[in-house]
């Protein structure tokens, strides 16, 4: 996970470390504002900051209230949009309005306890879905699974925000991962995209040449067969697959591997041509047209890509439209 996308871990370490911590999350947003719900700011005991509520609108007013939820204890729901002075003092100047909940990190209630914090991390850690809901009248916080029922719609779409009953939902699905089989050019330009847009990268191959410290650094490399690099990392919906080594002793596993999970992206480079050939193999181990149908080839939206760059920047926009479902 990149750094914004830490904002509880981030805050514990602040506030188990004795320098104070709040975290403040968008609730509800209307017209332009540029932060989605559950977006969350960090807040440290001497005004320094991690993450991002608005997109650098209303940080400074937020940080403000932040420090006086340290000093008192008390949680804050703040509301910043045009029609409210503050609003162009702080620079929200494009039209939309802002909800915003301010929580001190601490014991005593009705802050947010460390130690709900500390499970709330624990899961992530663990892969392990889960929600954080906070009653916005009484302030009062539970966890909560995709179990609930009332739930289950929310996490598949990766939606928080207010409920019906008058809580925040804020969801904390695991962080998003990309699996890349095969360490060639394209994937030495997918790497620090993928990383950009907030995905967790993984370069499968076997071959040591390939994939290297040197070619890849500060990258998870598996020097493994892709199908047992992939039983190993263990594939689930918040994962996308790319196969781009052109040989079918290595793509081949993996595909078939990436079609017995939940990955909520398959994609693989070549040519229509090599593609059938493909299928043919696929066929062959006994999977079928509705299998194939999950697989994007050749791999990547059709934007004339050429270069191993604009071949990764194609893959990208094509894995983004896969898991945020635009038509």
């Amino acid at each position: 996970m990149t750094r914004h996308d830490t904002i509880p871990e981030i805050a514990l370490d602040w506030a188990r470390a004795g320098a104070g911590a709040a975290i403040a999350t968008v609730v509800q947003t209307w017209g332009s504002a540029p932060r989605q719900p559950g977006a969350q700011l960090a807040i440290r005991g001497d005004g320094q900051m991690m993450g991002s509520v608005s997109g650098g609108c209303v940080e400074g007013a937020v940080v403000v209230e932040a420090m006086e939820a340290l000093a008192d204890g008390r949680p804050r729901l703040l509301t910043y949009g045009v029609a409210d002075d503050l609003a162009f003092e702080v620079g929200l100047a494009c039209g939309g309005t802002i909800r915003i909940l301010v929580d001190p990190i601490g014991p005593d209630a009705p802050a947010l306890h460390p130690d709900m914090l500390a499970d709330l991390v624990a899961a992530r850690a663990a892969r392990r879905p889960v929600a954080l809901l906070t009653d916005l009248d009484s302030f009062t916080r539970r966890l909560a699974s995709p179990d609930a029922p009332e739930l289950a719609a929310r996490f598949r779409a990766d939606q928080s925000g207010p409920d019906d009953a008058g809580q925040m939902v804020t969801l904390f699905n695991p962080p998003l991962r990309l699996v890349i089989v095969g360490a060639v050019h394209i994937a030495q330009a997918l790497v620090p995209m993928a990383r950009l847009a907030g995905y967790d990268p993984v370069v499968v191959d076997p071959r040591d040449a390939f994939a290297s410290d040197l070619r890849f650094p500060d990258t998870q490399l598996l020097h493994d067969w892709p199908d047992e690099a992939l039983a190993q990392i263990g594939l689930d919906a918040r994962t996308a697959v790319v196969t781009l080594t052109h040989d079918s002793k290595l793509d081949d596993p993996a595909i078939i591997a990436a079609l017995h999970s939940d990955v909520f992206y398959l994609g693989c480079l070549g040519s229509t041509r090599t593609h059938a050939k493909r299928l043919e193999r696929l066929r062959a181990a006994g999977l079928g047209d509705a299998d194939f149908a999950r697989i994007h080839a050749p791999v990547g939206l059709n934007i004339g890509a050429r270069s191993p760059a604009e071949i990764a920047v194609a893959t990208l926009a094509q894995i983004t439209l896969a898991l945020r479902g635009a038509k």
